[in-house]
Protein backbone atom coordinates (compact mmCIF):
# COMPACT_ATOMS: atom_id res chain seq x y z
CA UNK A 1 0.00 0.00 0.00
CA UNK A 2 1.36 3.79 -0.87
CA UNK A 3 1.78 5.57 2.29
CA UNK A 4 -0.24 9.05 2.10
CA UNK A 5 1.62 12.19 3.47
CA UNK A 6 -0.34 15.60 4.57
CA UNK A 7 1.79 17.93 5.00
CA UNK A 8 1.70 21.91 6.11
CA UNK A 9 4.05 23.98 3.80
CA UNK A 10 6.94 25.79 4.56
CA UNK A 11 7.57 29.19 2.74
CA UNK A 12 10.24 28.72 0.07
CA UNK A 13 10.86 26.66 -2.92
CA UNK A 14 8.26 23.53 -3.12
CA UNK A 15 11.06 20.96 -3.11
CA UNK A 16 12.91 22.46 -0.27
CA UNK A 17 10.06 22.47 2.03
CA UNK A 18 9.05 19.06 1.02
CA UNK A 19 12.76 18.06 1.79
CA UNK A 20 12.76 19.29 5.24
CA UNK A 21 9.28 18.33 6.06
CA UNK A 22 9.96 14.46 4.99
CA UNK A 23 13.78 13.95 5.06
CA UNK A 24 13.16 10.36 5.32
CA UNK A 25 12.74 10.83 1.64
CA UNK A 26 15.82 11.61 -1.11
CA UNK A 27 15.33 14.64 -2.78
CA UNK A 28 16.28 12.44 -6.07
CA UNK A 29 12.58 10.76 -5.40
CA UNK A 30 10.93 13.87 -3.72
CA UNK A 31 11.35 15.74 -7.23
CA UNK A 32 10.53 13.08 -8.99
CA UNK A 33 7.09 12.65 -7.62
CA UNK A 34 6.84 16.51 -8.30
CA UNK A 35 7.66 16.01 -11.99
CA UNK A 36 5.23 13.54 -12.05
CA UNK A 37 2.14 15.49 -10.99
CA UNK A 38 2.11 13.54 -7.49
CA UNK A 39 2.34 16.51 -5.26
CA UNK A 40 -0.76 18.86 -4.73
CA UNK A 41 -0.30 22.25 -3.09
CA UNK A 42 -4.06 23.22 -1.81
CA UNK A 43 -5.61 20.59 -3.77
CA UNK A 44 -3.81 21.37 -7.24
CA UNK A 45 -1.18 19.34 -8.44
CA UNK A 46 2.31 21.15 -8.94
CA UNK A 47 4.97 20.05 -11.24
CA UNK A 48 7.54 22.45 -10.87
CA UNK A 49 10.21 21.78 -8.08
CA UNK A 50 11.25 24.96 -7.70
CA UNK A 51 7.21 26.64 -7.62
CA UNK A 52 7.23 29.25 -4.56
CA UNK A 53 5.39 28.39 -1.56
CA UNK A 54 4.02 31.32 1.05
CA UNK A 55 4.08 28.96 3.90
CA UNK A 56 0.85 27.27 5.52
CA UNK A 57 -0.60 25.91 1.88
CA UNK A 58 -1.59 21.92 2.33
CA UNK A 59 1.04 19.53 0.65
CA UNK A 60 -0.25 16.30 -0.34
CA UNK A 61 1.34 13.15 -1.89
CA UNK A 62 1.86 9.04 -2.17
CA UNK A 63 4.72 7.11 -2.15
CA UNK A 64 4.35 4.24 -3.38
CA UNK A 65 5.55 1.04 -1.78
CA UNK A 66 9.42 0.56 -2.42
CA UNK A 67 9.98 -3.03 -3.45
CA UNK A 68 12.69 -5.11 -1.27
CA UNK A 69 15.73 -5.27 -2.83
CA UNK A 70 17.03 -9.00 -3.65
CA UNK A 71 21.22 -8.32 -3.09
CA UNK A 72 23.97 -10.74 -5.13
CA UNK A 73 26.83 -11.80 -4.42
CA UNK A 74 29.65 -9.88 -5.57
CA UNK A 75 33.37 -10.47 -4.74
CA UNK A 76 34.52 -7.54 -2.37
CA UNK A 77 37.58 -8.19 -0.21
CA UNK A 78 36.61 -9.12 3.66
CA UNK A 79 38.51 -8.64 6.83
CA UNK A 80 37.47 -11.71 8.96
CA UNK A 81 38.31 -11.72 12.46
CA UNK A 82 36.52 -15.03 13.57
CA UNK A 83 34.01 -17.44 11.94
CA UNK A 84 32.68 -20.69 12.89
CA UNK A 85 29.49 -22.79 11.39
CA UNK A 86 27.21 -20.03 13.52
CA UNK A 87 28.75 -16.99 13.21
CA UNK A 88 31.53 -14.74 11.72
CA UNK A 89 33.07 -11.46 12.97
CA UNK A 90 34.04 -8.75 10.70
CA UNK A 91 36.21 -5.58 10.87
CA UNK A 92 34.42 -3.52 8.26
CA UNK A 93 36.26 -0.71 6.97
CA UNK A 94 34.99 3.14 6.76
CA UNK A 95 33.57 3.59 3.54
CA UNK A 96 31.48 -0.01 3.09
CA UNK A 97 27.68 0.27 3.92
CA UNK A 98 25.91 -2.73 5.45
CA UNK A 99 23.16 -3.81 3.52
CA UNK A 100 22.00 -2.06 -0.13
CA UNK A 101 19.95 0.82 0.01
CA UNK A 102 19.25 3.95 -2.54
CA UNK A 103 22.90 4.57 -4.12
CA UNK A 104 24.48 0.64 -2.98
CA UNK A 105 22.56 -1.25 -4.68
CA UNK A 106 25.78 -3.94 -5.38
CA UNK A 107 28.60 -2.62 -3.04
CA UNK A 108 27.48 -3.35 0.07
CA UNK A 109 28.94 -5.52 3.15
CA UNK A 110 25.35 -7.98 2.19
CA UNK A 111 26.88 -8.49 -1.02
CA UNK A 112 30.22 -9.46 0.21
CA UNK A 113 28.77 -11.77 2.74
CA UNK A 114 26.61 -13.63 0.20
CA UNK A 115 29.71 -14.21 -1.93
CA UNK A 116 31.65 -15.22 1.00
CA UNK A 117 28.70 -17.70 2.50
CA UNK A 118 25.91 -18.17 -0.12
CA UNK A 119 22.98 -18.84 1.54
CA UNK A 120 24.88 -19.82 4.41
CA UNK A 121 23.09 -16.99 6.46
CA UNK A 122 20.13 -16.05 8.83
CA UNK A 123 16.83 -15.46 7.13
CA UNK A 124 15.45 -13.27 9.56
CA UNK A 125 16.59 -10.17 8.48
CA UNK A 126 14.82 -10.58 4.90
CA UNK A 127 16.01 -10.89 1.71
CA UNK A 128 17.69 -7.16 1.67
CA UNK A 129 19.81 -8.11 4.88
CA UNK A 130 20.66 -11.75 4.87
CA UNK A 131 22.74 -12.39 8.74
CA UNK A 132 22.32 -8.86 9.93
CA UNK A 133 22.18 -8.42 13.25
CA UNK A 134 23.05 -5.16 13.95
CA UNK A 135 25.01 -2.46 11.78
CA UNK A 136 27.24 0.44 11.74
CA UNK A 137 27.29 3.70 9.51
CA UNK A 138 28.97 3.77 6.41
CA UNK A 139 31.26 5.80 7.75
CA UNK A 140 32.07 4.46 10.79
CA UNK A 141 34.49 1.36 10.86
CA UNK A 142 34.27 -1.38 14.13
CA UNK A 143 33.55 -5.19 14.66
CA UNK A 144 30.25 -6.85 13.31
CA UNK A 145 28.55 -9.98 14.29
CA UNK A 146 27.14 -11.28 11.16
CA UNK A 147 24.80 -14.97 11.66
CA UNK A 148 24.84 -17.62 9.66
CA UNK A 149 21.46 -18.98 10.36
CA UNK A 150 18.33 -18.21 12.45
CA UNK A 151 18.84 -19.56 15.95
CA UNK A 152 22.03 -17.92 15.93
CA UNK A 153 20.42 -14.69 14.74
CA UNK A 154 17.60 -14.57 17.15
CA UNK A 155 20.37 -15.55 20.22
CA UNK A 156 22.71 -13.05 19.22
CA UNK A 157 19.96 -10.44 18.55
CA UNK A 158 18.80 -11.17 22.40
CA UNK A 159 22.27 -10.84 23.58
CA UNK A 160 23.03 -7.95 22.10
CA UNK A 161 20.05 -6.10 23.69
CA UNK A 162 20.79 -7.45 27.01
CA UNK A 163 23.97 -6.17 26.65
CA UNK A 164 25.91 -9.54 26.88
CA UNK A 165 28.05 -11.82 24.28
CA UNK A 166 27.69 -15.18 24.05
CA UNK A 167 30.05 -17.37 21.75
CA UNK A 168 32.34 -18.85 24.10
CA UNK A 169 34.32 -22.20 23.10
CA UNK A 170 34.30 -25.23 25.89
CA UNK A 171 37.09 -27.60 26.73
CA UNK A 172 35.97 -30.55 24.85
CA UNK A 173 36.28 -28.94 21.40
CA UNK A 174 32.72 -28.06 21.43
CA UNK A 175 31.09 -24.46 21.48
CA UNK A 176 28.60 -23.79 24.21
CA UNK A 177 26.70 -20.63 25.33
CA UNK A 178 28.00 -18.36 28.18
CA UNK A 179 26.85 -15.29 28.80
CA UNK A 180 29.31 -12.30 29.42
CA UNK A 181 29.54 -8.68 29.85
CA UNK A 182 29.58 -7.00 26.56
CA UNK A 183 31.15 -3.45 26.31
CA UNK A 184 30.71 -1.47 23.11
CA UNK A 185 33.35 1.52 22.55
CA UNK A 186 32.89 3.97 19.98
CA UNK A 187 35.87 6.51 19.27
CA UNK A 188 34.97 9.66 16.96
CA UNK A 189 37.19 12.90 16.52
CA UNK A 190 35.48 16.07 17.52
CA UNK A 191 35.96 19.78 15.84
CA UNK A 192 36.95 22.13 18.82
CA UNK A 193 36.79 21.83 22.07
CA UNK A 194 33.35 21.06 24.32
CA UNK A 195 32.56 23.22 26.65
CA UNK A 196 31.96 20.03 29.35
CA UNK A 197 33.75 16.93 29.75
CA UNK A 198 30.76 15.09 29.77
CA UNK A 199 27.08 15.13 29.52
CA UNK A 200 23.90 14.08 27.93
CA UNK A 201 22.13 15.68 25.00
CA UNK A 202 18.07 14.59 25.15
CA UNK A 203 16.52 15.94 21.68
CA UNK A 204 15.03 14.79 18.47
CA UNK A 205 17.56 14.11 15.22
CA UNK A 206 17.13 14.31 11.95
CA UNK A 207 18.75 15.38 8.57
CA UNK A 208 19.98 18.94 8.91
CA UNK A 209 18.00 21.70 6.91
CA UNK A 210 19.99 22.42 4.12
CA UNK A 211 22.53 19.93 4.30
CA UNK A 212 21.04 16.14 4.00
CA UNK A 213 24.37 14.42 4.93
CA UNK A 214 24.08 16.05 8.26
CA UNK A 215 22.11 14.93 11.35
CA UNK A 216 21.23 17.60 13.73
CA UNK A 217 18.81 18.06 16.60
CA UNK A 218 15.45 18.78 14.98
CA UNK A 219 12.79 20.76 16.34
CA UNK A 220 8.76 20.30 16.14
CA UNK A 221 7.02 22.29 13.64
Amino acid sequence: MPSRHRLTALPGRLDKSLSALAPELSRTRLSALIKSGEVTVNGKAVTRAAHVLKGGENLEFSVPEARPAQPAARQIPLEIVYEDKHLLVINKPAGLVVHPAAGHADDTLVNALLAHCGKSLSGIGGEARPGIVHRLDKDTSGLLVVAKNDAAHQGLAKQFSARAVVHEPSGEGTERMAQKEISRIYIAFSWGLPKQAKGTIDAALGRAVGNRKKMAIVHAM
